[in-house]
């Protein structure tokens, strides 16, 4: 049975992780390569990728590190070159660059805004800038870029600017996908809740609870009404539909005829 990435290049930005365990990040890497992608892991350290690379090592070779500043268009734009280089192409772009300050407009520095517009809104869009060529070249592609619940709604904490930047990223997707569409470049959002990834007890228990690893995780659960947290494998097989032709069916030109034709005929 072909596997749902086949013989498809993937670029994965923060494929590291702060932490042991399965960050969104890790995860995708791990599980676009498990539906046979070949990947550009990509990072602001190599420290950050070793974890990711020794999980990934049963895949072999079809992985590649990159080291690369996401808020820096020529260095962007160089990550592009680099996939291209070691696998001949791009078909997915993976934007999942983020992370959080807390702080309503009061209380949160000019200078945290400043890096939170560059490090989860403007690192989406230098990636979508330079990534884009590369797939109409080739005939097409797919983004798949990561926001957050906190897009959308109240998330339990004032963080006014990861908020914005945020609802940013969701909006520039839509107008990214709509421009691109005819060009068959689908972009795509998706919005991870209150997942227990790495990212809780390494940064967001300082931020939130003074290191109270415990309290948080309880805080965060709270919010949930199944009851339990998801972690990084969630958003991965979110992204790896996203980015496979599994979705093709609902971005179809005739959705419906494209349902019909893969259920069974009634008796």
């Amino acid at each position: 049975m072909k596997k749902r990435l086949q013989d498809k290049v993937a670029i994965i930005t923060g494929a590291g992780c702060v932490g042991p365990g399965w960050g969104n990040g890790r995860s995708m890497a791990y599980r676009f390569m498990e539906e046979g992608a070949s990947i550009l892991a990509v990072d602001k350290s190599q420290d950050t990728l070793t974890e990711t690379l020794e999980v990934c090592a049963p895949f072999g070779e079809k992985i590649k590190t990159h080291i690369c500043d996401a808020t820096n268009g020529e260095a962007v734009s160089e990550m592009m070159d680099v996939c291209v280089e070691n696998f001949g192409r791009l078909d997915i772009l993976v934007n999942n660059v983020g992370g959080s300050k807390r702080g309503g407009p009061v209380e949160l520095t000019e200078e945290d805004w400043d890096s939170q517009i560059d490090h989860n809104l403007k690192t989406v869009f230098l990636g979508c800038k330079f990534a884009i060529p590369h797939m109409e070249r080739t005939g097409g592609g797919a983004i798949v870029n990561i926001a957050s619940t906190s897009g959308i709604r109240w998330s339990g904490s004032a963080q006014v600017a990861y908020a914005a930047t945020k609802a940013g990223v969701i909006q520039m997707s839509r107008v990214i996908a709509v421009e691109y569409a005819s060009r068959k470049i689908r972009v795509n959002s998706i919005l991870p809740g209150q997942l227990h990834t790495p990212m809780v007890e390494a940064r967001l228990a300082d931020q939130r609870t003074g290191g109270d690893v415990d309290k948080l995780l309880e805080q965060r659960q709270s919010r949930i009404p199944l009851g339990f947290m998801g972690d990084g494998r969630d958003t991965a097989n979110a992204a790896v539909f996203l980015a496979s032709d599994d979705c093709l069916l609902y971005t179809s030109p005739s959705p419906r005829d494209g349902l019909l034709s893969r259920m069974p005929s009634s008796a």
